[in-house]
This record gives C-alpha cells, structure tokens and sequence, in this order.
C-alpha cells in the first residue's frame, strides 16, 4: 500500500512540472509571434503618421515635403503586405522593415528641422501672415493633416493630394515673380479652381471608406 501511495505522489509530482511547461508553448496561450510583429510594427508606422500630420498641421512640412514622405511611407507599407502575405515574417523581413522605419524616422526629423516652411503659415520667424490664397491652402493642409492622423488618408493618398498641392505652390510661386509678388485677377482665379479640385479629392478619399 505504502509503495502504491508513494507512485502516486511521484506521478502528479511530474505532471505538475510537465503541464505549465506545455502551456508555455500551447498557441492557445500565447499570442502567435505574427500578432506581436504587427503590434510593433503597426505601432511605429502609426507614430510615423502622426509626426508627419503634426508637421503639415505646424506648417513645418511642405506639400512637396509631405508628398515625399508619405510616398516613401505607401510603399513600405506595400512592402510589408508582401512580405505578410503567408501570414509572417521572418526575423531578417523584420529587420529590413526597422532600418526602413529608422531612415524614415530621420528624413521626418530633418524635414521637420530644416529652413522650409509651408506658404501661408506662420511656422518661422519672419513669415509674412497668410494672404487669402494662403489661408485656403493652409485650410487644406489643415484637413489632409487631420486625414491623415485619424486614418482617413492612406499613405499614398496623402501623398497624392500634397503633391497636388505643391504644384498648386509652385505655380503661384511662379506667377508671383512674373508679377512682383502679387497674382492677377485671372491667376487668382486659376488657383481657386485648382483649389476646389484638390478640395473634392480631400473630401472624396477621407470618405471612400479606405484606412490606414
């Protein structure tokens, strides 16, 4: 009887230190290690997002900058998506999409930093307060800003709609130099027109039901 009792106390002495060390691997109680590389990822391309609405917002990224960013930003996004394709990544995939993130880190800083600054803000010293013209486009970078830090705006249409804008930028940049500094009625004109058209994409893509 003695010898039947000690077994017993032998065997559920062993299936004590058995059973937590199988848990420890049951999928069923950990979370898979694609659930925490999404995490980590998607945390830090939602924190890219936001530095770069918050520099469209301050007037410290241009259009054009701000174009470049989020083109650089859609296709690592793309890049991810294929390699998350069968449901993972592999730790060297991992890696790649970090040192991508980093060099994105460091262009938004020095972007963010450098001398450049929205026309029609007040992001630098010195600058002169907006004209109608530029309240409106500071108006529209207001809403892709915001677009883009509440996921309305996808990487790539930011980037679509900032470079419209830049091109709107550079033509008044042109036609003021032609003008000493001011527009004419008509190229005041044209900008409105080119502004309502950027105005219907905003509108449009925060509203085609795509997220970032």
């Amino acid at each position: 009887m003695n010898m039947h009792v000690k077994s017993l106390f032998v065997t559920a002495a062993l299936a004590a230190m058995i059973l937590p060390a199988a848990a420890q691997n049951d999928p069923a109680t950990t979370a898979p290690p694609v659930q925490q590389d999404r995490a980590t990822i998607g945390e830090r391309k939602e924190n890219q997002q936001d530095r770069i609405a918050n520099g469209v917002n301050s007037g410290e990224l241009t259009a054009g900058e701000a174009s470049r960013l989020e083109k650089e930003e859609s296709h690592l996004n793309a890049e991810t998506r294929r390699m998350r394709a069968d449901g993972t990544m592999t730790p060297a995939e991992r890696a790649r999409v970090q040192r991508q993130q980093n060099r994105l880190s460091h262009q938004i800083y020095n972007q963010k930093h450098d001398t450049q600054v929205q026309p029609g803000t007040n992001a630098a010293p010195g600058v002169k307060a907006p004209t109608e013209v530029g309240r409106r486009e500071e108006r529209q970078q207001d809403r892709i800003g915001r677009g883009v830090d509440n996921g309305q705006l996808t990487a790539g249409e930011a980037s679509r709609l900032e470079g419209r804008e830049s091109r709107i930028n550079n033509e008044i940049k042109t036609d003021r130099a032609a003008n000493g500094g001011s527009l004419t009625s008509a190229e005041r004109a044209q900008v409105n027109r080119q502004q309502n058209r950027v105005s219907n994409h905003i509108y449009r893509d925060k509203h085609n039901g795509r997220r970032q």
